[in-house]
């Protein structure tokens, strides 16, 4: 079917193919031959210079090649290392992590080993979300099939390399998603970003180098070893490589998770693998890099999806979220939404992220309620370009990515906000009226069905509505079997 032509299945290559608590299917699938012939064959160096050679980046927003991040851990000397993965997933509407974890969950463990064994660490752990029981019985189950057949544990494939695996669970903490703060968490702490440097790769987990990789890049590592640098990097742009996991989801007729090259553009994953936009309406936007991200208008379509070109555009890869948006989404709301989930997922712990964000969300929320100004736009564009330059972490600097984005492309419809007290999506409520037009039948239908009795007229004429007591829930909107009834 057209949803899978155009798909790359890597991370996900086994996902649906295997019986993800069966260890020998996911042997049977490859797994563990690539850890086999690393600890078998290759030394630390070659093993980074593969994976450096390979063009690997992290899937999990940033982008930072894995290879020299794993060289940055390697060369420090300690007597303890450690790695961490990352599935802390949070992005509203995302599952990528999740689906790897539930479907090949070998897939991960064997390359957290094989990052271990690159950078001399004996020791990993797997942050996890608490709200992901199928994955964490399943990775409970597979580590401990990975015990049973020498695969974990000491002395690896009889030899010399021990490592072990530990579940660590996260409370839903979004801003856990940043590796300091995901390390405090893991040790007890209250989960807040520190200052770099020094960096994780130098001083980590109680202050041992640390190195720290998401789900996706991790289960991209096996298939990199087993097939080759020069068949991964046949896929995708020339500065990012391999394949990139999305979560398809909004006003869009197929959603679900797509796996796609790199340089694939935003045109042909929205129409030729998502089947267009529902009910034949009209696209409007595309978010990409959730709360982080920023929104890209059809005019954008054609953008290939790499890192670079999304950060030119004024939006991030993220972790690989992908929402579409119809005529009926309101840009000003959509910014709000966002901000208000990174407003109430920020840790707190710097200036410009607690009162900016703040600030910046009064001033949307002004807005939105029909009592902007022309100076609120300048100081919601001033004051979004102070919280992404001067925040501490990831969370903070990204935040008003969608404000920033959907001011550039959507300033019509903050302007007509503004100036004319008018939403244009027709989604904002204070800036919402309802009338009911000639076209009213009088069947009563909207005066039996509203909530506040505020629609007036007898029976077989047109009806009248109390705009005065209206609470614009769109009721009468809704069940008028003529369209009588139209948003102002």
């Amino acid at each position: 079917m057209s949803f899978y032509k155009k798909q790359y299945r890597i991370a996900l290559r086994n996902c649906g193919l295997i019986n993800p608590e069966d260890i020998k299917e996911a042997i049977g699938a490859e797994a563990y031959l690539a850890l086999g012939k690393v600890i078998t064959s290759m030394n630390q160096d070659e093993i980074i210079q593969l994976i450096s050679d390979s063009g690997l980046r992290g899937r999990g927003g940033g982008g930072f090649p894995t290879g020299r991040k794993w060289s940055f851990a390697k060369q420090y000397d300690a007597d303890q290392k450690y790695i961490i993965c990352n599935a802390d997933e949070g992005d509203p509407g995302a599952f990528m992590d999740r689906s790897i974890l539930e479907g090949d969950p070998h897939s991960v463990l064997e390359a957290i080993a094989i990052s271990g064994y690159a950078i001399g660490a004996s020791k990993g752990f797997i942050y996890i979300r608490a709200e992901y029981p199928l994955a964490i019985d399943r990775l409970r189950i597979a580590i401990n099939q990975a015990h049973e057949y020498g695969l974990l544990g000491n002395n690896i494939l009889g030899t010399n390399f021990s490592f072990d695996l530990e579940l660590k669970y996260g409370a839903g903490a979004f801003v856990c998603g940043e590796e300091t703060a995901l390390i405090h968490s893991v040790e007890g702490y209250r989960g807040e970003p520190s200052n770099k440097p020094p960096f994780p790769a130098q001083s980590g987990l109680w202050n041992k180098p640390t190195s720290v990789n998401n789900v996706e890049t991790f289960a991209n590592i096996p298939a990199i070893i087993n097939k080759g640098v020069d068949w991964f990097t046949s896929i995708g742009t020339e500065t990012s490589k391999g394949t990139k996991v999305f979560a398809l989801a909004g006003k869009i007729n197929n959603v679900g998770l797509v796996e796609v090259p790199m340089g694939t553009t935003l045109r042909e994953i929205i129409y030729d693998i998502g089947g267009g936009i529902k009910d034949n309406r009209n696209f409007k936007a595309v978010q990409t890099g959730g709360p982080s991200g920023g929104c890209i208008p059809s005019s954008l379509l054609d953008t290939p999806i790499d890192y670079e070109s999304l950060n030119n555009i004024g939006s991030m890869m993220g972790s690989g979220g992908m929402i579409v948006m119809d005529e009926d989404n309101c840009m000003v709301d959509i910014a709000k939404f966002y901000l208000e989930f990174t407003l109430d997922e920020s840790c707190g712990k710097c200036t410009p992220c607690r009162i900016g964000n703040t600030r910046l969300y009064e001033l949307l929320d002004k807005i939105t309620k029909g009592k902007g100004t022309e100076s609120d736009l300048t100081n919601l564009k001033e004051l979004g370009q102070i919280v992404k330059d001067t925040s501490l972490c990831g969370l903070g600097q990204t935040s008003p990515n969608p404000i920033l984005s959907n001011m550039k492309y959507f300033k019509d419809e903050f302007e007509a906000h503004v100036k004319d007290k008018h939403c244009p999506a027709g989604v904002c409520k204070d800036l919402l009226r309802f009338e009911i037009t000639d076209k009213c039948i009088g069947c009563t239908r909207c005066a039996k069905e509203c909530p506040v009795t505020c629609i007036i007229g007898n029976v077989k004429e047109k009806h009248v509505i109390d705009q005065e007591r209206c609470i614009k829930c769109g009721t009468c909107y809704d069940v008028c079997p003529v369209d009588a009834i139209i948003k102002k």
